[in-house]
């Protein structure tokens, strides 16, 4: 049986979402699935089972299908390390921080945990799901591209191609992507998926003519859009939430840091009913919010800074606050970076809102367990360098916790918002969750022909 590689017309396309429904819908037919991405660059990212950082879409689709989680599935991560830089994370384990210059000059050494990774996977499972990343024909950058030309390349996968018709030119796009595509390629190319598409279906009738008539592509399918608040990949992603506020007895408001990490920390809140949940960058937005979330950051002092430059801390008096990882870290007394891990500071005066100091050190603590805070049991993941003494601590109305995933607990959001307002009732996050990844997939296989696709992978 064939792999699959899910390519775009353009970076958020919905590769991710795509990814991950037929990878569902796979499972669910009885295939033997796992999904992969080769290299991811994201902020955003989670444990998996066994110890290592990987990206959050790869993450929430095996755990999704029930499948144990490890670095194969997704073996080389950035992050942002700023000024074109970026922190580099192979195999699950920190590796080091690199200009893209330097990157890609060292691509050759990188490509074989690539290859290692999904040829490990194919000997446990019959079909790889493959992401790609933004679009697969950058000509300047194709062969430096490890997530899709060279997967589908190097293990011959059939291919996928999604189209986002909301950003308009979807004809010229897929027609585009398909010719600079090269010729082995080309002939693997299953069909084309149109993606979030609103209005009348019927409109695009046309449409479908055209694509398969003058450009000889099948199209597998025509997506209605549907909001899927789960397993956002980045930021510009997690912006597209949409959230029903109408019963909302509770504003919540995150500090929008320019470099904010883990920000699927917050699914649980745009789910929630009786929250409603804003990202604010002015300090004016503070002042109707009941709680201030400051979120977890990649680059701890530069986020610090830009947040005092903007006067944000000053709202922070009488404030209930949670701070989560590197908004935890803010609050300390002192925070130290003696090998400059972080910023061009060795030391720098944090908000002083919990005593101490936080150090930083080069080897980073990637964890996840079940943890007892505040007096409740927990389950959550760590993943930090700055150290200090204490996991969590909380000083009147302010949390603070290195512990990321806290919101996922329901006694935890009850104990927050229900002092706050002892009308918050609060809901089960996980039946929501399991409800949503159900719809979703029901959703995608609805408009879709996923038998056609089995068909091609069993070609």
């Amino acid at each position: 049986m064939h792999s699959l590689s899910i390519f775009g017309t353009s970076s958020d396309a919905g590769k991710s979402t795509l990814s991950f429904a037929i990878t569902y819908l796979l499972h669910h037919r009885g295939i033997k699935v796992a999904p992969f991405k080769a290299q991811n660059v994201s902020n955003n990212s989670q444990v998996t089972d066994k110890g290592g950082e990987i990206a959050i879409p790869q993450h929430f689709a095996a755990e999704a299908i029930g499948l144990e989680t490890s670095p194969d599935i997704n073996p080389i991560l950035l992050k942002s390390g700023g000024k074109s830089k970026a922190h580099v994370i192979v195999n699950g384990q920190s590796v080091s921080n690199k200009d893209v210059w330097s990157y890609y000059r060292d691509m050759d050494s990188l490509t074989p945990h690539v290859k290692n990774a999904f040829a490990r996977l194919q000997k446990k499972y019959d079909c790889i799901v493959a992401e790609g990343a933004g679009s697969p024909v950058e000509l300047n950058l194709m062969d430096k591209d490890l997530s899709n030309i060279y997967i589908a390349d190097e293990f011959n996968t059939k291919i996928i191609l999604v189209a986002d018709i909301q950003r308009g030119g979807v004809f010229a796009s897929i027609y585009g992507v398909y010719k600079l595509l090269p010729k082995k390629l080309r002939k693997n190319l299953i069909g084309v998926i149109v993606n979030k598409f609103q209005g009348d279906m019927s409109l695009f009738d046309e449409g479908v003519k055209i694509i398969e008539k003058r450009f000889n592509i099948p199209v597998l399918g025509v997506v209605p859009f549907k909001s899927f608040n789960l397993g956002f990949e980045d930021s510009e992603s997690l912006m597209n939430y949409t959230q029903d506020t109408s019963k909302a007895i509770l504003k919540v408001g995150v500090i929008k840091l320019p470099h904010i990490s883990n920000f699927t920390d917050f699914e649980p809140l745009v789910a929630d009913k009786e929250i409603e949940l804003s990202f604010v960058s002015s300090a004016k937005e503070l002042d109707s919010c009941e709680l201030i979330i400051i979120p977890g950051s990649k680059r701890v002092v530069d986020d610090l800074l830009w947040m005092q430059q903007r006067n944000l801390h000053k709202k922070f008096t009488n404030k209930n606050i949670v701070a989560i990882c590197g908004g935890y870290e803010m609050l300390f007394e002192i925070i130290k970076d003696p090998k400059k891990l972080e910023s061009n500071k060795k030391k720098i005066k944090g908000l002083g809102l919990f005593k101490g100091s936080v150090l930083f050190k080069k080897r980073k603590i990637v964890r996840k367990k079940n943890y007892k805070l505040f007096g409740l049991k927990l389950s959550g993941y760590e993943i930090h360098n700055g150290v200090t003494k204490k996991i969590a601590q909380k000083k009147k109305n302010v949390y603070g916790t290195f512990v990321h995933g806290i919101f996922d607990n329901d006694n935890f959001r009850h104990k927050i918002f229900s002092t706050i307002d002892k009308n918050y009732k609060g809901y089960d996050f996980k039946k929501y969750k399991q409800k949503s990844i159900t719809s979703f997939a029901q959703h995608i296989n609805k408009y879709i022909d996923i038998d056609y696709i089995l068909q091609e992978l069993h070609d």
